[in-house]
């Protein structure tokens, strides 16, 4: 069998939508899986909706989900150019085949293409055999002299020798077409293989670029993974025979192929989506997601003018990172750490005033806080749980108040890593200014 070769064939109309990206990355993975060739061709025969800033998005999407193109704009090949406004003289020469071999006749200024008649059979590699019968010529160059999709698409395809288009189930119903015209040129099929549409999250319907979570770049200003993306991508109508989840790259371009690819359409689902980033950021090394968690914050301006010290950084992003599903919920997370006017959650205030003698137990754990040892969680924890058994009480009688006083949350880190990372002197003034005022006034 000769090296595959599959194509991504974008249009720069609009931003990049998740359905466009998932059709990308499996011809991407059946690509690296079969050690073929990925193609990316620019569909700009529009010229009215074309954008050159669509276009740098299509590029930037690309590049940030890992998808390398082996042949295309910015890398070349050696069936160039991969722009469709830039293959005029292609097409033309490709028409005149058509019109030498008496398939072609204009009408009303535009060509059409004269077709056979003959049922159209395809072996998809999804779909199984489907079968259609085009019943009407159809236009193959408008009257203003630009060239239809459906030729341009199968020229490109011819031209640069793809041998499997692998593209969404709404593509199914021109297929014929293409099969018409390739047949016309006396040249063999591709392999076929449609795959399942992404259905929007709630209700009916295929997910559209209005849909919530429609869009990559909004996945990118929030702070998602691009790995956890792929991830949660690849399994968007496929499934390994293991039916892993969370898998490394490598895996997943091992174990793809066309007949695992599912029939049935596939729903978004942020949720998971959520879930899947989360696991990625819960696993990064430290020595990467420090860094890229510094960066988001810096972005977002979280810092503002103050100068931030790294190793005090360090040790807030590390102690959090298990606690947090997406970068962008840092700043709400972290935010008591840097900042003493944080806000206290009113909802945990009134818990935790509303159970046994909170202050009480707030000015019992600050005095003994003035001895204790903050090197260390374990060393905290001795403590709370010395003074805990010195009063007759139960650990959480100090836990919940004081994570309060300090935090204004009654969730978060770990309790004992709040206090180790704040210091002594921070969680000491802090629980003094809650005292003062949520004491009751003797």
């Amino acid at each position: 069998m000769s090296q595959v070769r599959v194509r991504f064939a974008p249009s720069p109309t609009g931003f990049f939508h998740i359905g466009s990206a998932r059709t990308a990355l499996f011809n991407w993975l059946y690509a690296r899986h079969t050690g073929g060739v990925f193609i990316l061709r620019i569909e700009d025969t529009d010229k009215e909706r074309n954008s050159e800033e669509f276009l740098r998005v299509i590029y930037d999407s690309l590049r940030w989900l890992g998808m390398d193109w082996d042949e295309g704009p910015g890398v070349g090949g050696s069936f160039g150019p991969y722009r469709q406004s830039e293959r005029a003289p292609i097409y033309r020469d490709y028409l005149e085949r058509l019109r030498s071999a008496g398939r072609t006749y204009e009408k009303d200024g535009a060509t059409f293409f004269r077709i056979s008649g003959e049922p159209q059979v395809i072996d998809d590699a999804i779909r199984g055999r489907v079968e259609r019968t085009e019943e009407k010529d159809f236009v193959i160059v408008r009257s203003d002299g630009n060239p239809v999709f459906h030729f341009v698409n199968v020229v490109d395809d011819l031209a640069m020798r793809v041998t499997h288009v692998i593209r969404g189930e709404d593509h199914l119903s021109n297929t014929s077409k293409h099969t018409e015209l390739f047949r016309a040129f006396g040249a063999p099929l591709p392999v076929y293989a449609h795959i399942p549409l992404i259905l929007k999250q709630n209700g009916p319907g295929k997910m559209s670029k209005r849909d919530q979570g429609a869009l990559i770049e909004e996945y990118q200003r929030r702070g998602f993974q691009p790995e956890a993306l792929v991830n949660f991508l690849c399994l968007l109508g496929w499934s390994p025979k293991n039916d892993a989840e969370k898998m490394p790259l490598e895996e997943i371009i091992r174990l793809f192929d066309l007949p695992g690819i599912n029939q049935s359409n596939a729903r978004f689902d942020e949720r998971k989506l959520a879930h899947m980033n989360m696991a990625y950021l819960h696993d990064m090394p430290a020595a990467r997601y420090v860094p890229l968690a510094r960066g988001f914050l810096e972005r977002g301006g979280f810092f503002g003018t103050t100068p931030v010290d790294a190793d005090y950084l360090r040790e807030v992003l590390t102690l959090c990172q298990v606690k947090v599903r997406s970068l962008e919920e840092l700043p709400a997370a972290i935010g008591f750490f840097f900042r003493e006017d944080f806000a206290i959650d009113p909802k945990a205030r009134d818990k935790v005033l509303a159970k046994g003698d909170p202050c009480a137990r707030l000015r019992e754990l600050r005095a003994a806080l003035e001895q204790a040892d903050f090197s260390t969680d374990a060393t905290l924890e001795a403590a709370v749980q010395a003074l805990a058994v010195q009063q007759g009480m139960q650990t959480a009688d100090y836990i919940h108040p004081g994570r309060l006083a300090v935090s204004g949350v009654s969730a978060g880190p770990t309790f004992y890593g709040i206090f180790r990372v704040l210091g002594r002197e921070r969680v000491q003034r802090r629980i003094d200014r809650f005292l003062a005022s949520h004491s009751p006034t003797p």
